[in-house]
Order: C-alpha cells, then sequence, then structure tokens
C-alpha cells in the first residue's frame, strides 16, 4: 500500500514553489522509505534554492553576508531602516569594493511608513569643474581623469540625519572592524581583483591593497584595508568630537561630513589628483550635495511602483516598460510560452530607445519626464510592437524640445560597462529602503585616492554619458551622468508590498522588470521570483544608437521550447551561465501582514531578518 504520508523535504519545496499544500489525513512516516530525512523522500526538484526569509520585526537582504548581518545588528540596537542601510553600505565599501565605495555612488528609495510618503535620494557627484570634454574617452574608463566627485558619503549623512536614530560611529563600526582586522575574502572577489590585476597594478596605492606583495589576493585569505579603516575611524571620530564639544546628533553628523568634503578627506584627494593630473579639487568637494528629490512612479496593475528619478534612467526605463506591458494579460501566458518573453524583450527595446535620447542631467537638460511615464504615450509606443516578431531597435520617440539634436548619424562608440551592488531593509516600524550604490565600472577609476583606501566612481566613461555632441548626456563640467542605479518600492493602496533593488549596470532596468512581472502578474513568491532565469539586451554599439544589432543574452535554464519559439520570431539568443543575470536583494509583503525576504545566489548576496 502506497505511503500516504508527505515528507518534510516535499513540504520544503512546495514552500519554496508557493503552493497550497493539503495535508494528508495519516500522519508522516517516522521510519522507512517515506520518513522525512530518507534520501528517497526528497522531491526531483524544487523552484528555489535558498529558503525564503522571515522577518516579522525586520530585516536586511544585502549583496553580502557580512553587509546583511551588520545592517541587522543595528537593528537589533534599536535602529532604524536608515541606519542599518548605512552600516550596510558601509561594510559593503569593504567587503565587495570592486561595485561599492563610500567615494562612489548611488540612489536610495525610503518609504516613510508614518508619513506614508515615498522619498528618492540622489548621491552622485558630477564631472570636476575642470572636466576637459575633449578628452580621449579612454581616460575615462580608469585613471586619475576618470574620477568623478565623491557623492556617497554625503548619501550616508544625509540618510542618517532625515531617518536616522544611531549614532555615526556606531554604524561604522563593524566596517571598521572588517577593514582593519580582516575578513575572509569571498571567492568571487578574489577573481574580479585577478581580473583587474593589470590595471591596478598601474597605481601604488592600489597595488599596495589588492595586490599584497605583488599578486591578488586568494580567495578565502584574510584581507584588510587598512588606510579605509583609518578613513572611517576618522568620520566617526570627527561626530565623537563634536558631540563631546556639546553638538547635537545632527551637528555631529555635519561635523563627519565636513570631515570627508572639506576636512582631512577632502584634503587628502585633492592633494593626490592634483599630483597625478586628475581634475577633482577642493571646490568640486565642497560644492556636493547630494538631493532628496520625488521618485518617479507609475500605476501598475492597481499598485503603485516608485523608482529613482533622474539622473538614473532605470526609473524612468522601468516605468514606461511597466506602462508598455500593461496593456497585455500577462498572467494569461503560460509559464512555458516564448510569447511573455517576447513582450518582456520588445517592450525594453522601446522603453531603451526613449530613454537614451533624452535622458539627462535635469539640472542642465529639459527632459520631458511627465511624457516618458504617461500612459497615453506608452500606449503609442506599444503600438509599434509586433507581438509575432521582433522589430530591428527603433528610433526613440520624437518629442519636440529645444536643441534636440539629429540621432540618425550618430558614432558607433561602443559603451562600457558597469557594476554595482544594492541592499533592500525593513524595520520594525515598518519603514522600509533599498539603496543601490556603484563605482561605476568594475573598481570605478581603479585608482585609490591617496591614503584614504577609497576608490571613486569612473562615471564619466561612455554608456554613462553619451558621446555624441548636442546630446542631453554629454558629459560638461559641473554635470551628473546617468546612472543604471534603479532601487524601488511597490505601495498596495499605501501599504509596503515591495522593496527592491539589484546591480547589474545596463542589466539593471531589466532585472526588475523581469522579477516585478514574475512577482505581480505571475505570483510568485520571492525566492522563486529572484531565482527564475533572467535574460538581458544587449546593443551594438549601444543603446544611444537606433538599428542598433540586438541580441538576447539568456540565462541556460530557459526552456527550450522558449529558445526555439523566441528564435523563431527573429531574436537572436546568446546563450550564457545558468545563474548570470543581477542579483536581486528585496523584501516582499503578504496580504496578511508577513515579511519575508529574498537574496540572489547569482552572487554572494545574503538575507538576515529577526
Amino acid at each position: 500500500m502506497q505511503d500516504q504520508g508527505l515528507a518534510r523535504r516535499e513540504l520544503i519545496a512546495a514552500g519554496l514553489a508557493g503552493a497550497a499544500v493539503a495535508l494528508p489525513p495519516v500522519a508522516l512516516a517516522q521510519s522507512g522509505a517515506r520518513a522525512p530525512d530518507a534520501p528517497r523522500s526528497a522531491p526531483a526538484a524544487v523552484r528555489a534554492h535558498r529558503v525564503e526569509v522571515p522577518m516579522p520585526h525586520g530585516g536586511v537582504a544585502a549583496g553580502h553576508p557580512l553587509a546583511a548581518m551588520a545592517g541587522t545588528r543595528m537593528l537589533l540596537q534599536g535602529g532604524s531602516a536608515a541606519d542599518a542601510a548605512v552600516a550596510a553600505m558601509a561594510v559593503m565599501n569593504v567587503v565587495e569594493p570592486w561595485a561599492s565605495s563610500a567615494a562612489g555612488n548611488g540612489f536610495a528609495t525610503c518609504l516613510d511608513r508614518k508619513a506614508g510618503t515615498v522619498h528618492s535620494l540622489a548621491f552622485t557627484g558630477g564631472a570636476p569643474g575642470l572636466f576637459d570634454p575633449a578628452v580621449d574617452p579612454a581616460e575615462l574608463d580608469s585613471g586619475h581623469k576618470a574620477v568623478t566627485v565623491p557623492g556617497a558619503f554625503g548619501g550616508w549623512i544625509a540618510l542618517a540625519r532625515r531617518f536616522g536614530r544611531l549614532p555615526l560611529s556606531r554604524l561604522l563600526e563593524p566596517a571598521i572592524g572588517y577593514a582593519r582586522d580582516g575578513h575572509p575574502l569571498d571567492a568571487s572577489i578574489a577573481m574580479f581583483i585577478r581580473r583587474q590585476q593589470a590595471v591596478l597594478a598601474r597605481y601604488p596605492t592600489s597595488a599596495a591593497i589588492f595586490l599584497p606583495g605583488g599578486q591578488p589576493p586568494a580567495p578565502r585569505a584574510l584581507f584588510r584595508n587598512l588606510p579605509l579603516a583609518r578613513t572611517l575611524q576618522g568620520l566617526a571620530d570627527a561626530e565623537a568630537s563634536a558631540l563631546q564639544a556639546g553638538a547635537d546628533r545632527d551637528k555631529a553628523l555635519m561635523a563627519a561630513h565636513a570631515h570627508f568634503y572639506t576636512g582631512p578627506v577632502a584634503q587628502e584627494m585633492t592633494r593626490f589628483s592634483q599630483a597625478n593630473g586628475g581634475w577633482l579639487r577642493m571646490a568640486d568637494m565642497a560644492a556636493y550635495a547630494p538631493l532628496w528629490e520625488a521618485p518617479v512612479s507609475t500605476g501598475y496593475r492597481g499598485l503603485d511602483v516608485y523608482c529613482s528619478p533622474l539622473t538614473s534612467r532605470t526609473g524612468l526605463e522601468l516605468c514606461e516598460q511597466l506602462n508598455i506591458v500593461e496593456g497585455w494579460d500577462l498572467s494569461s501566458i503560460a509559464a512555458g510560452d516564448p510569447q511573455l518573453a517576447h513582450c518582456l524583450i520588445e517592450a525594453i527595446k522601446v522603453a531603451k530607445a526613449d530613454i537614451y535620447r533624452h535622458a539627462g542631467d535635469p539640472r542642465i537638460v529639459t527632459v520631458p519626464v511627465d511624457m516618458l511615464l504617461s500612459k497615453a504615450f506608452a500606449a503609442k509606443r506599444r503600438a509599434i510592437i509586433d507581438l509575432a516578431r521582433a522589430i530591428a531597435f527603433p528610433r526613440g520617440a520624437d518629442i519636440a524640445r529645444a536643441g534636440d539634436p539629429s540621432l540618425l548619424a550618430l558614432a558607433d562608440d561602443r559603451s562600457r560597462g558597469g557594476d554595482t551592488t544594492s541592499l533592500s531593509v525593513v524595520d520594525a516600524d515598518g519603514n522600509a529602503i533599498a539603496v543601490t550604490t556603484t563605482v561605476g565600472g568594475g573598481f570605478g577609476t581603479s585608482v585609490v585616492m591617496g591614503d584614504t583606501g577609497l576608490l571613486c566612481n569612473n562615471g564619466l566613461r561612455i554608456g554613462s554619458t553619451a558621446p555624441y555632441d548636442g546630446h542631453p548626456n554629454r558629459a560638461a563640467p559641473g554635470k551628473r551622468a546617468l546612472l543604471g542605479n534603479g532601487p524601488v518600492i511597490v505601495l498596495d493602496k499605501g501599504r509596503l508590498k515591495l522593496v527592491c533593488g539589484t546591480p547589474g549596470g545596463e542589466t539593471i532596468g531589466q532585472t526588475q522588470f523581469q522579477f516585478l512581472v514574475n512577482v505581480i502578474d505571475r505570483g510568485m513568491p520571492i525566492q522563486e521570483a529572484i531565482e527564475a532565469p533572467r535574460f538581458a539586451l544587449q546593443a551594438d554599439p549601444s543603446f544611444y544608437k537606433a538599428g542598433a544589432a540586438i541580441s538576447v543574452q539568456m540565462e541556460s535554464r530557459f526552456a527550450p521550447a522558449i529558445t526555439q519559439g523566441l528564435s523563431a520570431m527573429g531574436h537572436r539568443l546568446e546563450m550564457v551561465s545558468p545563474f548570470a543575470i543581477g542579483s536581486i536583494q528585496g523584501v516582499l509583503v503578504d496580504g496578511s501582514g508577513a515579511r519575508m525576504g529574498g537574496s540572489d545566489p547569482r552572487r554572494m548576496g545574503y538575507a538576515v531578518g529577526y
């Protein structure tokens, strides 16, 4: 007689798949082949390789386990989501240096639960005032001229001032310890250092940290960054000195800000830049300020989706993609039908064309944001999509604007990629923050700025900026380049539904788009939605140019019926590794209010809740 007991592993698999499981009327087998831990009781496959992490009081999903734990430590000490985010970002600077730095750039999307409002914080520095637009573009990939004004630390202070509770010294304590005493270097970071070895070796300050003894550190070797530890300790000490002198919390935080932007850090960066032919100066540092702005947003299937405004291109891109596919009933398309992927691919093409044509720093150029976000505009753009065939990469929409350049004869300059990291936080009060930070391309400029231990963003490179004269995103002194960073918050009738973000450079908006469709249209639980196979469009020479050759990089876990169907529709496919695109970190809230964290196995991300 067949044993009707339901094995523990089947229960786990069913939970990961988000399936409703009816327990059998008989008790679970306690011994034999059907016992919960018997090898034969394991399911043939599971839909997710990591369990979702319950966060009844709060938690952090971040791009590295030590960062997630550092943020959760702040929550356990009574800190807010902002405190946890700052602590986690500081640790990411130490443990994932190829993608994160206090001297980098980024965006945060923040839910103030009590006020019921969502805010966006841009901590993105622009080109130095001495920047020469005639520079050889190769010098903007790495080196002293590639430096943009450091923005991230200003963002840390802005978050702590507006939404934080704990002193900066406590927020920086985990990062200082890991930088001073060391931590086991993740194998993937060791690989990235080895890949970048030739460039890092050009700069003695970089080689001293990343190539000790002239060689890349081995995986899991104890890795230290003593100059960074001293810099972070100096910032904590500046706050402590101000508090001891009678300053309140806000003024003490601003003392740390001054230490970075007008004091010893700025002075050392300026000295080093000037001595090596760079353009960064004290005036650039002193003039910098992070910006609190209203996020861009759209309604999708009755939910409110909030993302980063310009100078993040991803907020506009994500909203337009959602607006386009809202005209189709995606939930009615079977998971194995290539039509679903086709619809998403074509929406990405159209949105990329529009955003790359029109987006730029809104302080300097006029960008038709309201038009790009409108449902009517999306309907017109949806009409150019053929549901049966892949279209060529289109020209961006014609939107009247003074001084709009002709984009029909653009040069064939190729974009350079970017690297980022992301984290998502919820706290006991229901506040939520998603942050995506970057140093631009891997290791940013690859130049550690003097004795600071800090790498700067190389955000002036082609891709973040347009190489075409007259384009709204052409680099210029003081102008902020576009970032792909676009952390997301989704509300359901004013209540938190989802907070998420991902790294991935050009793939960020594409990854978040597919993830949202998985959650909203396909009803997946968070970990399954994160681990579902993804694709990413690549343009040759770039998304700036109409008619660019589009290839669709597809994770190899896609079913053959899907890839064959897409090929038959005219898509040019390139199969990549099974877990290769993006790294979502997020928290999903269900109808009961239960909060579940998820983290992507594609990198070394981890979620921690309590």
